[in-house]
């Protein structure tokens, strides 16, 4: 996937070919990077499992292996000139397009392995495994949004149509879009949250890694049950992100345009955060006992005896 993001940079810059609104090469770039990151976060979450290492080794042979697929065919269909998602236009490209859902669906399954390990798994830093977890179940939550993707758009039909499923909602795919990220500026877009949930599973334990290197200059962040705190609220805020703009790409409204109801959701959003955070901070933690009270306690509880 490294080599593939290369790849597709050159391409971007010597092919000038466009394609649904984007140039050709923009795909690979986009899918190749992010199969990084997550492959990456999948392999270092593994190599923390205390059990189960060797179902979690085929379980993340088996994403990357579906990942590999999918990126060949995309890969493949930008040499032709022709789109990998919902293209139905000859035999051939309907039979790519399948494969493609196969490996995705494949892929999904793989992670969901995965999850189900770090979700039995005994980890001794609590606030590590926690950011794990829920990172991994956003990340599967984010990865299902591509289901909704393939549902026929308004005017498509399944067997006519040379183009079946959208990302986009309320406009065609191909429209004004953002910079860099390519969504679209006019109508929802499923690919936001489906970016979102994904990154999870990056996001949240670097929450985990903030919180520890700023651990030496705050002392409340010295005590495993305060980060324990803050990691179960970022991960709560993070899911009501999630479905926020979820439902508001469902809306076929574009993020750069919220109405009051969104703006309303992310108000009340920041508002908990803030709240939770404060009082993540200031709780009273109950003293651990000594260990010489302890000690006088069993020394007294045997001269009783």
């Amino acid at each position: 996937m490294m080599a593939m993001a290369v790849i597709s940079a050159v391409g971007l810059v010597v092919d000038d070919r466009v394609l649904v609104g984007a140039p050709i090469w923009f795909k690979p770039f986009k899918f190749s990077v992010s199969f990084v990151a997550y492959c990456l976060s999948l392999a270092w979450m593994l190599s923390l499992l205390p059990r189960g290492r060797r179902v979690g080794w085929w379980a993340g042979t088996v994403v990357a292996l579906a990942s590999l697929v999918e990126m060949v065919i995309i890969t493949g269909q930008v040499v032709r000139g022709k789109r990998s998602h919902f293209n139905h236009e000859t035999p051939l490209d309907e039979a790519l397009f399948n494969v493609m859902a196969v490996s995705v669906v494949v892929l999904w399954l793989g992670t969901l392995a995965v999850a189900v390990l770090l979700l039995r798994a005994r980890i001794a830093d609590r606030a590590s495994a926690w950011a794990m977890r829920c990172g991994i179940v956003l990340a599967l939550a984010g990865a299902a949004v591509g289901f909704l993707m393939t549902r026929p758009a308004p005017g498509q039909r399944r067997g006519v149509s040379k183009v079946v499923g959208a990302h986009s909602v309320g406009v065609p795919d191909g429209g004004p879009s953002m910079p860099l990220t390519g969504w679209s500026t006019t109508g929802g877009d499923l690919r936001i949250p489906h970016f979102v949930g994904m990154h999870a599973l990056q996001l949240l334990p670097l929450l985990v890694m903030v919180t520890t290197a700023l651990a030496p200059r705050f002392a409340r962040l010295t005590d495993d049950r305060v980060r324990l705190r803050l990691v179960l609220l970022g991960s709560a805020a993070y899911t009501a992100v999630f479905a926020l703009v979820l439902w508001q790409a469902l809306r076929g409204q574009p993020l750069t345009h919220p109405d009051g109801a969104t703006l309303g959701g992310a108000g009340l959003i920041l508002v908990a955060v803030t709240l939770g955070t404060y009082r993540s901070l200031r709780a009273r933690i109950p003293a651990s006992p000594r260990p010489t009270d302890a000690h006088d306690a069993r020394t007294r509880k045997d001269l009783v005896s």
